[in-house]
């Protein structure tokens, strides 16, 4: 039966990656937790590779990190190392063959394990230079190039440093085999990645909130372009990168992260709040309430009820049960396939001007279906607020919007758009104001999304299918 994805309508999440190397053992148990914190990232499917002295296994399915796991199972994953995934498809098809980590076997060694975040630019040159060998995403061949260096004799640390210059475009990478476990971040540190310490254990993860979870102390972020390795020895750095910009991902900021993170020493919540303020500031209008699409929308409403005066009310309710479903519903349901995720509450809206706040639109159909709930609840007026701009550029970097005509702002004027979603108004925050939100503006981002910027030669970036399609 075919698969239904209800989504609401912003750019599909970035995966989570998840690292220990845990001395004391029970590196599968904290790996769950870990990625139960970066669940949000990725739903698509769940995987964990835990290493003892004398094997590396791999356990990994289609779901949530909670329908993956069990008790029985994370008892039978003994071991002092270990990598873990959540995944959003943005190459290869949604499937069991493209779950993470990705497992490759080396002759005289019980093989290397890789979680990978991000998207190379460069997929269809190295799967040239390497081999398809039957790879069907980037990180497949990733793994494989990291493989090949490894069975020529290198430790998993050198073939590393052999390997990784090849790879361009986005990559946060965890990699392990049964003594070593290896962190990186592209040079341009597109996707984050941090380090965190738990007693004698070290942790490397998506975002700081998976070091929370398990009560691990925050350390440092990686740096771009930045390996660490970590073994018996402790930690070390190396840089087997040429030096390039900073450019971790706005949309960060704006959407993928979770609001108790922290990235470029800023908490998320607080920078979200700001956009909503910076908002209410440049786009100011007459209403009664202002309702934020939950549960990203919240930070910027709130932000701008504070800025514009305006109560904040909680006029939709998200159902936060929802993920990936694979059962097909009936038409009917199709046609307001939005009610599985959300539903307003007329109390809060009947008769209402309503402020409507957002963080992104991307193709726009699913806010479309948006507002006309919003109307149907008895709204009298609706102004769509979106604590961004403009979504018009395809991302080659670790979301999956690579086809531009599928973008509702690429040729459109805002009035455009407004009059297509049905909206009485429209204001996009702008990007100098979505940066100065962030407080960082100083450190450097990717806004190639929103600017047509791109901090790469993405030339030979093919679509999300194409070693499928090769």
């Amino acid at each position: 039966m075919a698969e239904t994805a209800i989504q609401i309508d912003r750019p599909g999440e970035a995966c989570g990656v998840f690292g220990i190397y845990a001395p004391d053992g029970d590196a599968a148990r904290l790996t769950y937790f870990g990625m139960f914190a970066l669940q949000h990232r990725g739903q698509e499917s769940a995987g964990i590779a835990v290493a003892d002295d004398f094997h590396v296994t791999v356990v990994k399915d289609l779901g949530l990190v909670a329908q993956v796991f069990d008790e029985p199972t994370l008892a039978g994953l003994d071991g002092r190392i270990a990598v873990g995934h959540t995944r959003y498809s943005t190459t290869g098809s949604s499937s069991w063959e493209n779950s993470q980590p990705v497992y490759r076997q080396v002759v005289g060694s019980n093989g290397i394990a890789l979680a990978h975040n991000g998207n190379l630019t460069n997929t269809r040159r190295l799967a040239e230079e390497i081999g398809k060998l039957f790879a069907t995403t980037d990180s497949e061949l990733m793994t494989e190039a990291i493989a090949i260096a490894v069975r020529s004799g290198l430790t998993l640390e050198k073939a590393a440093l052999e390997a990784l210059p090849r790879f361009e475009g986005a990559f946060s990478l965890a990699i392990m085999d049964q003594e070593t476990l290896v962190a990186v971040r592209d040079p341009h540190g597109f996707r984050p990645l941090c380090l965190g310490r738990l007693d004698e254990s070290w942790i490397v993860a998506s975002e700081t909130a998976a070091l929370d979870i398990i009560g691990a102390a925050f350390v440092r972020e990686l740096e771009p372009g930045e390996m660490l390795v970590i073994d018996d020895a402790g930690v070390r750095s190396h840089q087997p990168f040429e030096p390039a910009p900073r450019r971790l991902c706005v949309f960060e900021f704006v959407y993928f992260a979770r609001p108790d993170s922290v990235l470029y020493g800023r908490n998320v919540h607080a920078a979200r709040r700001r956009m909503g303020y910076r908002l209410a500031e440049q786009a100011p209008v007459a209403a009664d309430v202002v309702v934020p699409v939950p549960e990203s929308g919240i930070p910027a409403a709130q932000g701008f009820a504070a800025a514009s005066g305006i109560p904040y009310a909680d006029g939709l309710v998200k159902n936060r049960y929802v993920g990936r479903t694979f059962i097909q519903p009936a038409q009917a349901m199709r046609d307001q396939g939005i009610r599985m995720k959300l539903n307003p509450i007329p109390e809060e809206l009947d008769g209402r001007r309503v402020v409507l706040i957002d963080d992104s639109i991307v193709r726009g159909s699913t806010t479309r279906r948006l507002v006309e709930l919003v109307r149907d609840a008895g709204a009298a007026e609706i102004h769509l607020r979106i604590s961004s701009p403009p979504y018009r550029w395809p991302c080659f970097y670790g979301m999956d919007t690579g086809d531009r005509s599928t973008l509702l702002a690429a040729e459109r004027t805002v009035a455009e758009i407004a009059d297509y979603l049905g909206v009485d108004s429209l204001a996009y925050l702008e990007l100098p104001g979505l940066l100065e939100a962030t407080g960082v503006e100083g450190e450097g981002f990717c806004t190639a999304c929103l600017s047509g910027t791109y901090p790469t030669d993405v030339t030979d970036a093919g679509d999300k299918y194409v070693l499928e399609r090769a």
